[in-house]
């Protein structure tokens, strides 16, 4: 079985499956990044502290972002997920 024959065989992701994972990852990368900023801008009353605590968060929340969309668009298989997941 030739590559092009396995990339005819293998099931295609939708456009609202596409939007609704690609929202569930920015929702995962931007959240704690957001979450991490107002924190520490409200207990140490610093802005610029809570923005470069954020940023850095954001960086590390990036960092992890390919491996959570190919888990989530692709599963554990290689192969993209079922429409039901």
């Amino acid at each position: 079985m030739t590559s092009d024959d396995k990339k005819a065989a293998r099931p295609r992701l939708t456009t609202k499956e596409v939007v609704k994972k690609g929202s569930i990852i920015g929702a995962i990368v931007t959240v704690p990044s957001l979450a991490v900023f107002f924190a520490v801008w409200v207990v140490l009353d610093d802005m610029m502290i809570g923005a470069i605590s954020g940023v850095i968060t954001h960086f590390v929340a990036m960092g992890f972002s390919l491996k959570i969309s190919k888990r989530l668009l692709l599963g554990s298989s290689g192969e993209p997920s079922p429409s039901g997941s």
